[in-house]
């Protein structure tokens, strides 16, 4: 469904001239909510604003401000908020079409970043996964989301109660911050995965059956996903440590570097897990093979065993007038206790050879 839905926002979009700004994702939210943190080491102040003017006073403050925008469905918003902060058109493109790889731009009045933000829904046992676009200024960052709810907050808990750096230094670092959370947040969805998969493990080596191939193959495409998010947010982070855009100060380099070890660390987690997920489907077929095997192995002996005992039962069958053990009084005895000595003997044999 998801699918079909984004071929029909870019059937939307053809044709149209660079730059227009036409929303091509689907709609998670009934209205845009604005929200605005303005602080510096000394201030604070948080609101919610219901016209997007509202946050146009804060442009030329000396604090830093943080315009979180959720839902992207309104482009008059997005258009204004884009034409007051001076941001280049086809940028307000990229935000409104939200199946952007991750990416990074550097101008001069601005860096523009796009990423995934990955989320794991506990009640449904799922990865949630939205797109957020992420605007650096001189003393503003602005962040786009498709929908409500994300993983920022504790980053607006350090602001709101001066924890740590953050209120300290610049935008860059409230980038930096929202760019650490929203790879602290992989490393919490990769537990949630590794869990899975012991737990795939097990069942495959005690009780495989056709809802385990179901969960594999379940597992394997949330193991592609992620890798596909998190691949392209190493060169993200790469190219903003090699940056030499005057907005990016010397002392969040250093920060830049530990996100960009996180990423390096998510990726070989993830490469790590899909090579055990590879392995799990040949652990699959190979615990149904042993089964089956086991299964063939009690039916061979079951008709081995009978094989013998055929052999007697259809030589007295032939009724032959001739045959002396026809007549005789305890004949039909001795052939069943020549057929129990058979197969007792036979089953002494195969379980002296360990055959089963």
């Amino acid at each position: 469904m998801e699918k079909v839905k984004m071929a029909r926002a870019q059937i939307k979009k053809t044709g149209i001239p660079p730059g227009t700004l036409v929303f091509a994702g689907q709609r998670l939210v009934e209205s845009v909510k604005i929200t605005v943190l303005d602080y510096d080491e000394q201030n604070f102040q948080e609101k919610q604003v219901s016209n997007i003017e509202d946050c146009f006073e804060f442009k030329t403050k000396p604090t830093v401000t943080w315009i979180n925008i959720d839902g992207l469905h309104d482009v008059g918003i997005i258009g204004k908020i884009g034409s007051h902060y001076e941001i280049h058109p086809l940028v307000l493109e990229d935000i409104l079409h939200t199946g952007q790889r991750p990416k990074f731009d550097d101008t001069e009045k601005y860096i523009f970043v796009v990423l995934m933000m990955l989320r794991f829904d506990e009640e449904n046992q799922v990865i949630l996964s939205e797109q957020v676009s992420i605007v650096l200024g001189t003393n503003f960052v602005i962040s786009f989301q498709e929908s409500i709810g994300d993983v920022f907050d504790q980053v607006r808990d350090r602001i709101r109660n001066c924890k740590g750096k953050v209120r300290k230094l610049g935008p860059d670092y409230l980038m930096y911050s929202l760019l650490d959370a929203i790879v602290d947040e992989y490393f919490v969805i990769l537990e949630k995965l590794g869990e899975k998969i012991e737990f795939l493990e097990d069942e495959l080596v005690n009780n495989p059956a056709n809802s385990t191939l179901k969960a594999i193959h379940h597992l394997k495409r949330e193991m592609i996903f992620l890798r596909k998010s998190v691949w392209p947010l190493r060169e993200l982070i790469s190219s903003l440590r090699r940056s030499e855009s005057n907005l990016i100060q010397e002392s969040t380099e250093a920060y830049l570097r530990d996100v960009y070890d996180h990423t390096i660390q998510v990726i070989d987690t993830v490469e790590s897990f899909r090579d055990m997920v590879a392995g799990m489907l040949d652990l699959y077929l190979s615990s149904l093979s042993n089964r089956m095997n086991e299964v063939m192995k009690v039916l061979t002996i079951i008709a081995t065993i009978f094989i013998p005992l055929t052999f007697v039962a259809g030589v007295y069958g032939m009724n032959f007038h001739n045959m002396p053990e026809l007549n005789w009084k305890y004949g039909y005895l001795l052939a069943l206790l020549i057929m129990l000595i058979i197969g007792s003997g036979m089953l002494y044999y195969f379980k002296r050879k360990k055959w089963f």
